[in-house]
């Protein structure tokens, strides 16, 4: 057995060594047949992996004419001709025009500005000068103006002092007047008669009336003592109905705390009458 198994394993491995050779013949054959009759380049979709394409392709632009730059194939853009550096180059040539130009004229402006800068200090410093003699023909007039109104404001003062002086006098004397006036007249003597009215003497003139006589006064004083003995009265009465009230009050109070006692005490009386009755009666019951 062990024989026979050890035959079978070497049978075994044989056959593994045959089938492996086969399967390397198989392999190297197809390879042989693929190097052979299957190059890549005869394949349809060798474009794809081509290592050599980019090399073999065209430019992406052969001039800023060619008709494969189309919008959409984005290939071409504003500033990026063929004409690039030469139009760069003009460019800058045409800036250093410009930039020359704008310095002459620069120049030509700063020097414009001073000429006239020149005309208007010139024109100013004559203005100046016109102004200030304008000014030295107003400053001489005004002074002579100025003068001119002193010497009238001195004569309107004086003439205005002499007026108020006039009028001092005369206002004195009217004062004088009017004081004598009055002190000979009836308004500061007080006299009674001159408020007497001319329809009676019952009646007096409001404006001359300078308040009443003895006579008035005491009748008014009589007046009022008996209006205040009129009050004392009263008064007293008051007084004597609110102690009668007091008294009545009192005495209502004390028959209601008499009624209150006497009817506590009919309560008790009443309550030991019960308890003596149900006393009694559960004693009956208790005995029967």
């Amino acid at each position: 057995l062990a024989n026979e198994s050890k035959q079978i394993d070497k049978i075994m491995c044989m056959l593994e060594e045959r089938q492996k050779n086969e399967i390397r013949n198989i392999n190297k054959a197809v390879s042989e047949f693929q190097k052979n009759f299957q190059k890549p380049e005869t394949r349809r979709e060798f474009d794809l992996s081509d290592p050599q394409a980019l090399k073999k392709d065209k430019p992406a632009r052969l001039s800023d004419s060619d008709p494969r730059c189309t919008v959409s194939g984005l290939q071409k853009f504003m500033g990026e001709d063929l004409n690039y550096h030469q139009r760069m180059k003009f460019q800058k040539e045409q800036l250093r025009e410009w930039s020359l130009q704008q310095q002459r004229d620069w120049k030509n402006t700063l020097a414009d500005q001073k000429f006239a800068d020149y005309l208007y200090d010139k024109n100013r410093i004559e203005l100046d000068q016109k102004t200030m003699e304008q000014q030295c023909k107003e400053e001489e007039k005004k002074r002579a103006v100025c003068a001119a109104t002193k010497d009238f404001n001195r004569t309107q003062a004086s003439e205005m002092a002499e007026r108020k002086k006039l009028e001092k006098h005369q206002k004195m004397k009217d004062d004088m007047d009017e004081i004598s006036n009055l002190l000979r007249g009836d308004l500061l003597s007080e006299n009674p008669e001159q408020a007497v009215s001319s329809f009676g003497r019952h009646r007096v003139i409001p404006d001359r009336w300078k308040g009443m006589n003895r006579d008035q006064l005491m009748a008014i004083r009589y007046s009022q003592q008996q209006q205040v003995l009129e009050k004392l009265r009263l008064k007293e009465e008051e007084h004597r109905r609110d102690a009668e009230w007091d008294r009545q009050r009192l005495q209502a109070a004390r028959a209601q705390l008499i009624l209150e006692r006497h009817q506590q005490r009919q309560s008790r009386e009443c309550r030991r009458a019960l308890d003596s009755i149900n006393t009694e009666l559960s004693r009956e019951q208790q005995s029967k």
